[in-house]
């Protein structure tokens, strides 16, 4: 009994930043939805090993990534998702918060396990180890991952100015 009122306790309190990186990873609010109940359940399955862990919230954090990352291996989630582009459409320069469209549109583009990186990086704030603990992986692989990230925005957008951009 005692169990579940501190994982109620903990999913009121966390609920808006888990569904913040929820989003941010998914960049679409009802599969961050989707993908937050996911994590809620897995969480109060393993409750006991999760606080267990070190830090709660890295635990937590690490299966709503986790979640996220396998998202794609399942057969329901490779739906057409059409999109419409503008051909030879002038390319705006970017920067600024008025250009969050953009820029979420071209993490969309990117694969999972970079747009998570991204995400945990720089939106989240993670070093490279707390990183590479959520996701799984070496603190080298974060690293790379980071670079070909930012590489691949780059060549998505190439007119964006840095500075000032505030996503979610």
């Amino acid at each position: 009994m005692r169990d579940e009122r501190d994982y109620v306790e903990y999913v009121r309190a966390r609920m808006p930043a888990l569904r913040r990186l929820a989003y941010r990873l998914s960049g679409d609010w009802p599969a961050a939805d989707d993908l937050l109940q996911e994590c809620l359940v897995a969480l109060y399955r393993h409750w006991r090993r999760a606080v267990s862990a070190d830090s709660l919230d890295a635990y937590v954090r690490a299966v709503l990534v986790h979640a996220y990352l396998a998202e794609r291996q399942r057969p329901w989630s490779r739906r057409v998702r059409p999109t419409a582009e503008l051909a030879d459409a002038p390319a705006p320069v970017l920067g600024g918060a008025e250009h969050r469209v953009d820029l979420l549109a071209a993490l969309a583009k990117l694969s999972r396990g970079q747009r998570a990186v991204l995400v945990l990086r720089y939106w989240e704030d993670l070093d490279v180890a707390q990183t590479a603990a959520a996701l799984g992986c070496s603190a080298g692989t974060v690293k790379s991952q980071t670079s070909y990230a930012i590489a691949a925005l780059r060549r998505l957008l190439p007119n964006y100015v840095p500075g000032g951009t505030d996503i979610a």
